[in-house]
């Protein structure tokens, strides 16, 4: 039994995931780093058993009326972790936030600032002192009436509607219309009602035409269905609805990415013309601090923010003087982590998880919570290494307030300041889950199966290669986008180019946005289209035949979705099994041995394999299915085996396992081999998407892509895909992208890491800051003419990695 002041949590028989009945002590008040390759179990000790260990304990204190509220997390599987204190998790949330968060409410500095104009504001003669929620746009009082708080209305013409008038709307005329079954009601309805539909539509009365597009009138009429191939069909009711309705209605409240997309197309953004974008009520922005608005403030960088209010609080009144004060305490956490270029209007959804990930940081740590375990999710992910050294002060000022930090991390100049080194693996999934070293760091150097020692002490990195010479560029000139104004850029072909800066220097906007808008609107066939709003000219886009853009959004939102379904993999083990004798035998099909359909799915949980308990005054939770315990099938599917194995258990196989037991099999091996290739190999088949991170997402989208048969000049964008990622995958994936190169395509990446800048062809450098002092091409060319950049932030840095 330890004392109740033993120093240590300790972890005993930790059985989560993969952690093969781990026993480990770890320090309290230090900064303890948890590294591994991906798999390999350090997030499953780190938040999927410390995290989680210490959020039940806190839910077991709460009032089991009030903990129906709370989402809860089942108990994690250890046998018993003591000297465990209270727990804040800073995980990098996979979840989309809403339109209406912002830099602002994510970091309640919008409340301070409102209070600020609230309480200090400049009034103009005679009006009445306004509330803090009246300068919010996310309240009654405070939302411009009529964009209601969003800043933007939008809108519709007979233009976008109806991109060829030389059609009838029998022949499609109307483009903004659904598909299928409801644009051929919409259009029935329209003949019940006495329009032609088989007159080109430029040809009907403007009468006609203004009222199918605009109206508000949703008029019921009896449609009587043409019969179709023999099909008797009823009358019935239609009710219709304009294109205009439609397309705002679709947009408004659709929960489909897809169909929301869609009906972008057909609308036109503009600013509020009654609160020209401020999204606030006349009154709220008839009042000025330091002779600006509380739109024009929260519209500023950070950095700029600071120095206005700097300014105006020094001489003021002893309000404005505390409330701005407070504002630039808070202000200057956030702009040491490297987020000054951000503004507090910036909305949520732009924010990479990184970025939100340390918004969060500096707000904890202004908290001042003393005696609690912070638990983060590689806190350096999408931060350039400039940035890096503000972030251990950030760290370390935590673990002064007397506080224990454990991260989990890749970067191994956050490793090298580590109080403690607890390292997972050696590999990952059935062959990782296990600690290999706990101790101060240099304790590692001792551990020879680690993955993470010869990264750690610099030992066997692989040596710089010569650049490949481009056989072609592409070249845009005049680029306008966001903070790059007036730049010109050249990308070269058939090489690998990394573009680098600091964060917010304008990297994903130049590639994300402009290279790849120009080069989606030629494949389109849309000239100009909507790439060339962003810059006036761009040439030898002609060479490429195909762009690939490869992101780390989520492969899909529910767990039906997984890593077979997504790669076409599960496809071709349908088939397998329906070819075994025993399912011929029964009539069975490859559509019987899928969980997303009725007929071989186990009917009692439709296919998930588990469901949802409800209890008497606590949360619902979710129990394995009581018919087909976990299996998703029905009896009668899983009596069909293919080698032994049913189905079900061919899902619950790792990819490596399932590469041996689908060896000689074409149809899957490519899947599987191409998995392998980009390091997911410990991944099970049936993993679900919710499961997955953003790097694991990104590398099976790359799988996919590599499954395909490459015809002509490809040119792949990825988007800092090494986050997420131990040096040891790094290499992995890096020969994956190579090998692309070689075989004659173009790979563009923005990135951080500077071992794989310097293993590139071509660099492209931006900055030289965040923000407003960014968007400019600091240097371009071969790494090692890059390294010799003045002026760059990403030089010193880029020269240590080519020293090795």
């Amino acid at each position: 039994m330890h004392s109740p002041h033993d120093p240590y949590v300790r972890v005993r028989g930790a059985r989560e995931h993969n952690l093969k009945n781990v026993r480990v002590d770890i320090p309290r008040d230090t900064l303890t780093v948890f590294t591994g390759v991906s798999g390999s179990g350090k997030s499953s000790l780190a938040f999927g058993t410390i995290y989680a260990e210490a959020q039940r304990r806190y839910f077991e204190s709460v009032a089991p009326y009030a903990r129906r509220l709370i989402h809860q997390v089942g108990a994690p599987a250890v046998g018993e972790i003591t000297g465990l204190p209270p727990a804040v998790s800073l995980e990098q949330r996979r979840s989309a936030p809403g339109a209406r968060s912002s830099v602002g409410t994510v970091t309640t500095l919008s409340n301070s600032l409102r209070m600020l104009f609230s309480r200090a504001g400049d009034y103009p003669p005679g009006a009445e002192r306004l509330d803090s929620d009246s300068f919010s746009p996310n309240t009654a009082v405070g939302a411009c009436p009529e964009c209601h708080g969003l800043g933007r209305i939008h809108r519709t013409d007979e233009e976008l509607l109806v991109p060829d008038p030389s059609l009838s709307i029998r022949e499609g005329a109307i483009a903004a219309w659904p598909g299928a079954w409801q644009g051929k009601n919409l259009r029935d309805v329209l003949d019940a009602l006495g329009h032609d539909v088989d007159r080109p539509w430029r040809e009907l009365p403007p009468k006609d035409r203004e009222w199918i597009l605009f109206t508000d009138e949703q008029p019921v009429v009896t449609v009587h269905p043409v019969r179709d191939a023999g099909r008797i069909q009823r009358p019935y009711q239609g009710t219709y609805m304009s294109a205009r309705r439609y397309v705002l209605h679709t947009f408004a409240d659709t929960k489909s990415r897809a169909l929301r997309a869609k009906a972008e197309r057909f609308l036109t953004s503009a600013p509020c013309p009654v609160c020209g974008g401020s999204r606030l009520r006349p009154e709220a922005m008839a009042v000025t601090f330091a002779g600006r608005t509380i739109a024009e403030l929260a519209g500023l960088p950070l950095s700029a923010l600071a120095e206005v209010l700097s300014g105006a609080g020094a001489g003021g009144e002893e309000t404005a003087r505390v409330l701005t004060g407070d504002l630039l305490a808070r202000i200057g956490t956030v702009t040491e982590l490297g987020l000054g270029y951000l503004s507090l209007d910036r909305t949520a959804p732009t924010l990479s998880s990184g970025e939100l990930q340390r918004l969060r940081l500096a707000t904890q740590l202004r908290s001042g919570l003393f005696g609690v375990v912070y638990v983060l999710d590689e806190p350096s992910a999408g931060l350039h290494p400039a940035d890096t050294e503000a972030l251990l002060g950030v760290l370390g000022r935590l673990k002064e307030a007397g506080n224990s930090v454990f991260v989990v991390e890749h970067q191994m100049d956050v490793v090298r300041r580590a109080d403690w080194l607890v390292d997972v693996g050696p590999l990952a999934g059935e062959h990782g889950g296990r600690v290999l070293h706990s101790g101060p760091p240099e304790g590692l150097a001792r551990v020879p199966e680690s993955a993470t020692r010869r990264f750690l002490f610099g030992e066997g990195i692989a040596p710089v290669r010569e650049p490949r010479a481009p056989t072609g560029w592409i070249r845009l000139s005049g680029v306008e986008r966001h903070n790059v104004r007036g730049v010109d850029a050249a990308f070269p072909l058939g090489v690998f180019t990394a573009v680098t800066g600091v964060s917010g220097s304008g990297k994903s906007t130049l590639v994300g946005q402009v290279l790849a808008g120009v080069l989606a609107d030629r494949q389109a066939g849309e000239e100009p289209g909507p790439g060339a709003r962003y810059c006036e000219a761009a040439t030898g886009l002609v060479a490429v035949d195909r762009l690939v853009q490869v992101d780390q959004k989520p492969i899909g939102r529910t767990p039906r979705s997984n890593l077979a379904t997504y790669t076409g993999l599960f496809d071709a083990v349908r088939k397998l099994f329906a070819g075994t004798d025993a399912a011929r035998e029964r009539g069975y099909t490859a559509g019987r041995f899928s969980f997303n359909v009725s007929g071989g799915r186990c009917e009692t949980c439709q296919g998930e394999g588990f469901v949802s308990v409800e209890l008497l005054f606590l949360p619902s939770t979710y129990a394995p299915c009581p018919d087909c315990h976990g299996a998703r099938y029905n009896p009668e599917t899983l009596d069909v085996t293919l080698n032994g194995l049913t189905i079900a258990q061919v899902l619950e196989l790792t990819v490596e396992s399932a590469a041996s037991f689908f060896a000689g099999t074409p149809a899957a091996e490519r899947a599987l081999s191409t998995l392998l290739n980009v390091g997911l190999g410990y991944l099970r088949l049936g993993q679900p998407a919710t499961e997955l991170s953003g790097g694991e997402a990104q590398r099976i989208k790359l799988a996919a892509e590599l499954q395909r048969t490459r015809r002509g000049h490809t040119l792949y964008l990825l988007d800092e895909p090494t986050t997420g990622l131990h040096p040891a995958d790094v290499e992995v994936l890096m020969r994956q992208l190579h090998s692309l190169v070689d075989a004659g395509s173009t790979v563009v990446v923005v990135e951080h890491d500077m071992a794989v800048v310097a293993g590139a062809d071509h660099v492209i450098d931006l900055g030289p800051e965040g923000g407003d002092r960014g968007g400019r091409i600091v240097a371009s060319g071969t790494p090692a003419e890059v390294a010799r950049g003045v002026g760059s932030r990403t030089a010193p840095y880029l020269a240590r990695a080519l020293r090795g």
